[in-house]
């Protein structure tokens, strides 16, 4: 299936030779027909030589109706350029063809129409010779051209041949799993209801499937599928194809809306583009000028943030930042045309960079300049790579988003990035190679300076630590991960360390500490209080003692040296494994103290779960 689109000046008979070519009046309006003159798209289709089905988008020619024509020219194969051979080039034509230029359609023909009205070779030979001249040096050049008459058929059979020649050069619309549909008319049906139509790109559509309509949002399921007027189950990209939608009404729907798989696209009211000016416009583009945006089937209004120069001038190229008075869903790639609203004017075009800026750009910012030339000039691989070193770990689908690649695209694009070990995956994840490099160093960097300043201080808590690097939680836990595998770090109690890490103390402090636990050695079920243990070694010794394991608190008033707790937990197992249950005043005299330090410790055995009390006596849990 092949869509080629028609483009011409008006009345030089683009919809007659549609006609004589299909045996289909494209014109649909009433009033297209009454003023034989295309106001909206029209639309065909016949078979081509070799047996090849192809659609035709009739576009207007008149100037006022531009607009319409600009809508019609999206994700067609080829274009079917129409020249008046007695009235030869005219402004239309210079238009329509800039146009075509801009969008970088490189494939037609050139019907050279009306070939009855001439009765003269040599002016027939200088209307070819002047077409030619003005294809050269646009993406046309070299394009056939064809003497026709749509009345008396002369040449017709040379123009299909022809347009079946060039369509075969040209590459089938690929598939690449992620559907988009330019919607160019919405409207209700009787017996059906709400229908919408384009060329269907990117992807194909299935019967019962759930589409996304933006920028509004909103959902439908595709209840039906027509290409040229015959049901079929499953649309495929490249074709002019008709939508049936359950779910939406048509007066929620116009032209420049666009139907996507949900999920798959984002609407935005400010994009950066790449765009050539055309010579003959009549002045440059200046910061903040208001121009109209084609895109697709959309017409937006924007505002212009010249980057990187004053202006823009006829014939040069250069960046501009737009923003938008309506949202427009559009990906990395995408095509557009630039007029001005008044005088009306087509000034230039280009190329879409990046369909979701992170923001507003400053003008002369050497750093957005070198990105943008690098999105403009740049491969697949290059442009995720961009998009990877913004979020440093994303899922492979949001750095596909943010590069404007469709999924199939970017997971080869993905491929070279991890053979060059500019990234790597983990849990599901991509990972900018280098930032999560930079991450790991940091955070060592910064636990090492943790411990010179707490040397009292096991380790840090991680969401503390992540706080003092200020990384996202998701690099955080990453550089984390990586300096555990390499044996650098260990989290202990919720404690990020230094792997081996123990608290530092001073020969002044260790000689405290060690009057403090000789205290507990002479009687290990006998401490003396937390109070007493904080006169001795101070506050910070204490805590220092209490985070290390080397005491563990059973009370708010009472701690035991870790060996002694696990002594007392044995006694406690066996003294329950011979009797099944012990009271307080059993295990007093097994452990030969007073009563307050047995129940601290039987109260924190009840606590960890190793004890449950059932009256006066406790049994294994």
């Amino acid at each position: 299936m092949r869509v080629i689109a028609t483009a011409g000046h008006v009345d030089h008979g683009k919809s007659t030779l549609v006609e004589a070519l299909t045996g289909m009046h494209p014109d649909r309006l009433k009033e297209e027909q009454e003023r034989e003159m295309t106001i909206d798209l029209g639309f065909a289709w016949w078979t081509l030589p070799g047996g090849e089905e192809a659609g035709v988008v009739d576009v207007p020619g008149h100037h006022d109706f531009l607009p319409n024509m600009l809508a019609g020219l999206g994700g067609i194969d080829a274009v079917l350029l129409v020249v008046n051979a007695d009235e030869g080039v005219m402004p239309q034509t210079r238009e329509h063809l800039a146009i075509l230029d801009l969008l970088d359609i490189s494939s037609g023909v050139v019907a050279l129409t009306q070939i009855d009205r001439l009765n003269d070779d040599e002016r027939l030979e200088a209307s070819r010779t002047a077409v030619a001249q003005l294809l050269e040096n646009t993406t046309l050049a070299g394009s056939p051209i064809v003497p026709v008459s749509a009345l008396t058929r002369a040449g017709l059979d040379d123009l299909e041949t022809a347009l079946a020649t060039v369509l075969a050069d040209v590459p089938p619309a690929e598939d690449l799993g992620q559907p988009r549909l330019p919607i160019d008319r919405a409207f209700t049906m009787a017996g059906f209801g709400t229908v919408v139509t384009g060329t269907l790109i990117d992807g194909g559509l299935a019967i019962g499937e759930t589409v996304e309509i933006l920028p509004d949002g909103l959902r439908a399921t595709v209840r039906g599928l027509q290409r040229h007027k015959e049901k079929v189950e499953r649309a495929v990209p490249g074709g002019r194809t008709a939508v049936n939608l359950n779910g939406v009404e048509a007066r929620q729907l116009a032209r420049g809306m666009l139907l996507a798989k949900p999920g798959q696209l984002q609407a935005s009211r400010r994009i950066d583009v790449s765009v050539r000016l055309l010579s003959e416009s009549s002045s440059p583009i200046c910061h903040d000028d208001e121009l109209k945006l084609y895109l697709g089937t959309a017409e937006v209004l924007a505002r212009a943030r010249v980057l990187g120069t004053s202006e823009l001038v006829p014939g040069g190229r250069g960046y501009l930042q737009l923003e938008l008075s309506q949202p427009v869903a559009a990906r990395r790639g995408d095509r557009f045309i630039l007029r001005r609203p008044s005088p009306p004017e087509t000034v230039g075009g280009g190329v879409l960079l990046d369909p979701h800026p992170a923001g507003r750009h400053k003008r002369d910012d050497a750093a957005v300049m070198a990105r943008l030339a690098a999105l403009a000039g740049g491969n697949p691989a290059e442009a995720l790579a961009l998009a990877l070193a913004e979020q440093t770990v994303a899922p492979l689908t949001s750095l596909a988003r943010r590069a404007g690649l469709a999924l199939p695209v970017a997971e080869s694009a993905l491929k070279t990035l991890l053979d060059k070990g500019t990234a790597t995956l983990s849990g599901g994840q991509v990972v900018d190679a280098a930032a999560l490099l930079e991450a790991h160093t940091r955070l060592l960097a910064e636990l090492q300076a943790f411990h010179h300043a707490e040397p009292l201080k096991s380790g840090i808590p991680s969401a503390e630590l992540r706080e003092r690097l200020r990384m996202t939680e998701a690099v955080f836990d990453l550089a984390l991960k990586e300096a555990g595998k390499a044996g650098q770090v260990e989290i202990l109690n919720g404690l990020v360390r230094q792997k081996g890490r123990s608290v530092q103390y001073t020969s002044q402090e260790q000689s405290k500490i060690d009057g403090l636990l000789l205290r507990f050695s002479e009687a290990p079920f006998a401490p003396p209080s937390l109070k007493d243990c904080e006169i001795v070694v101070g506050k910070p010794l204490l805590n220092a003692l209490l985070k290390e394991g080397t005491l563990v608190r059973v009370s708010s008033e009472l701690a035991f040296r870790a060996e002694d707790v696990a002594r007392a937990e044995s006694d406690l197992r066996e003294q329950l494994g011979k009797r099944g249950s012990v009271t307080l005043a059993q295990m007093r005299d097994v452990w030969k103290t007073s009563r307050r330090p047995v129940q601290a410790l039987l109260e924190y055995f009840d606590g960890q779960g190793v004890t449950v009390r059932d009256g006066d006596v406790r049994r294994l849990k």
